[in-house]
């Protein structure tokens, strides 16, 4: 079809039944105008632009459909907010529902066996979905709400972790000890970083720490890496796995939003078990303790700020190399600010100005320094007086005043487009087809 035929867009009138069979049509429609161009990397620049049109058409026409009808989309999906709905159902609900509104559960597991380079863009459309339900309060609050509920894996979990106070769940594992819950993150051959499954990992085992009563403190580290330059150390994290990012197997929503709104946010609130209507309700989680040994790269700096107590080992690092990825660090821009100043947040997202744990700055980042051989014992420490039953309490009252509820959501409504964007784009792709070709040569 040529672009001179294009499609008229829809005039919508505020009705959601004619309205998404209108979005419907001109979507399937705007889908034919490129069915016939060659994959991504193939295109001429002529064709780019092609695509690119029919995109932000279909894009704009979804924008305009959510702005009248995202309250009565998530109304229909969730039964009226009577049911708690994760993100990716809710995701593939309303492309069942919805035609052409979000990319189906096929369409998405076929984009999943493609490099980040030939994707269809798919999730840009799940993050303009996520942008107008996070927008709007009553929504927004249900969905936030709804992804700090426990997993069925946790909940499936709980009886044998309460009864042998350890699990292994492959990527990431448990150990309680007296009132203490220690997560381990064990994804060793990339240095502890993080993935599709080590955040699927790391929140079941948050919500076993939260679930179980025997448990007062949590404690967060990075195992011992097996990587020949670090070889019998301890190392936090090392940030995305940019690998899997490059060859496709990171997910927005599975990844991006998920982390954000599943394990980091129940390390701030805790657990959403069902009971009162808004987050206030919520029993407001036990503390957390961070062991920061080696090196807290990228994602692995953005969990430390919402954490109790950091305690660093003196010959380890910070950094925030957002901008060497080419992607937004996940809710480290609203929160780092507040943490170290704007200028230094400047500094270390902009600029990838690594911050050594024994420097002056890092006292902003991490509250107490010690040797390596010592981690072990400030750590428990640490937990032993966090453990005190005022703490909660306290906490609850500080996560109030520094974090509102509005704020977040607001955040993450814009950070789902702009995250969701940014993984596709052009300088990303090529930014990571650059780290690939030189990790090619090293090796």
């Amino acid at each position: 079809m040529s672009l001179s035929i294009e499609p008229v867009a829809p005039d919508f009138r505020d009705d959601l039944a004619s309205d998404s069979k209108l979005l419907s049509r001109y979507v399937e429609a705007c889908e034919k105008l490129t069915s016939d161009l060659p994959p991504r990397r193939e295109r001429s620049v002529a064709q780019q632009e092609k695509a690119a049109r029919a995109e932000t058409a279909a894009r704009g026409a979804r924008h305009r459909f959510l702005d009248l009808h995202a309250d009565h989309v998530h109304n229909e999906l969730t039964d009226g907010r009577s049911r708690q709905v994760r993100l990716d159902e809710l995701a593939f609900a309303g492309a069942d529902r919805y035609p052409g509104l979000v990319p189906t559960r096929a369409e998405m597991a076929a984009d999943q066996q493609l490099p980040q380079s030939e994707k269809s863009g798919g999730e840009v459309d799940q993050g303009i979905f996520f942008a107008h339900l996070l927008d709007r309060r009553d929504t927004g609050e249900h969905l936030l709400r709804s992804m700090l509920a426990p997993t069925a894996r946790a909940l499936d979990l709980l009886p044998e972790f309460r009864r042998t106070g350890h699990l292994d769940l492959g990527q990431v594992v448990i150990r309680r000890d007296g009132c203490v819950a220690e997560v381990t993150i064990c994804n060793q051959h990339v240095l502890n970083a993080e993935d599709n499954g080590v955040v699927e990992a790391l929140e079941t085992a948050v919500d076993l720490a939260l679930l179980d009563d025997a448990v007062s403190v949590g404690v967060l580290r990075g195992s011992v890496l097996s990587h020949p330059r670090y070889a019998g150390r301890r190392a936090f994290g090392a940030g995305i796995n940019l690998t899997d990012l490059y060859t496709g197997k990171i997910g927005f929503v599975d990844f991006m939003l998920r982390r954000e709104t599943g394990y980091i946010r129940k390390l701030v609130h805790g657990l959403n078990l069902g009971s009162g209507h808004r987050l206030l309700d919520l029993p407001g989680g036990k503390p957390w303790v961070g062991a920061v040994e080696t090196f807290a790269i990228g994602g692995a700096t953005q969990v430390t700020l919402v954490l109790d107590r950091v305690i660093a080992a003196s010959d380890a690092y910070f950094s925030l190399p957002a901008l060497t990825e080419g992607i937004v660090p996940g809710a480290a821009n609203m929160r780092l600010g507040r943490v170290v100043g704007r200028r230094m947040a400047q500094r270390l997202i902009f600029f990838g100005e690594q911050v050594a744990a024994d420097s002056p700055q890092a006292l902003a980042l991490c509250d107490e320094v010690v040797a390596p051989e010592a981690v072990d014992a400030a750590v428990a420490a640490a937990a032993d007086r966090l453990a005190d039953p005022a703490v909660p309490s306290n906490r609850r009252m500080l996560h109030l005043a520094e974090e509102s509820d509005d704020l977040f959501r607001t955040y993450m409504s814009r950070y789902a487009l702009e995250q969701s964007a940014r993984m596709h784009s052009p300088d990303v792709v090529a930014k990571l087809e650059r780290t690939w070709v030189h990790r090619k040569r090293k090796a």
